[in-house]
Order: C-alpha cells, then structure tokens, then sequence
C-alpha cells in the first residue's frame, strides 16, 4: 500500500488517468474527488462488502436455504 500525504486540493494521479484530490479535511473525514473514465468502476468500501455478502447470499445452496426456512416454520410473526 502507497501511503502519501496531501493538503487540500492536492492530488495524485494513477495510471495516467485516474486523479484523486483531496477537497476538504475536516476533524474526522476527508472529502476526496476522483476523476476517472466513466468505464472505470469506482465502489466504497462498504459498498463492495455488501456487494460481496449479496453475492453469496445469492448463491446459497438449495440445502442452506431449506434448512433456514425449516428453522423458522411454525415461528410467530410479529
């Protein structure tokens, strides 16, 4: 991992088409921009964790997903 240090409205480039620059530090967040091409994906972090999560949710096996509706049979909704 790369760690560098920038100030409000400094930047860095990645592969000559990707510029971060850092908009505004504040106690407890950095507001960043991205310029990139419009093919490039860009996620958060916890998008991409719950992308990842979705996905295996979304391919539980037909065995998983008896077994967790067999758990809740006969359960009381509220």
């Amino acid at each position: 991992m790369l760690v560098v240090t920038r100030k409000p409205t400094e930047s860095i480039t990645i592969a000559d088409n990707i510029e971060v620059t850092v908009l505004e530090v504040t106690k407890d967040k950095v507001k960043i921009g991205i310029n990139a091409p419009k093919d490039v994906k860009i996620l958060r972090g916890e998008v991409k964790t719950l992308k990842a999560t979705n996905e295996q949710s979304a391919n539980a096996s037909g065995e998983a997903i008896k077994h967790l509706l067999d758990s809740h049979k006969g359960q009381k909704n509220d």
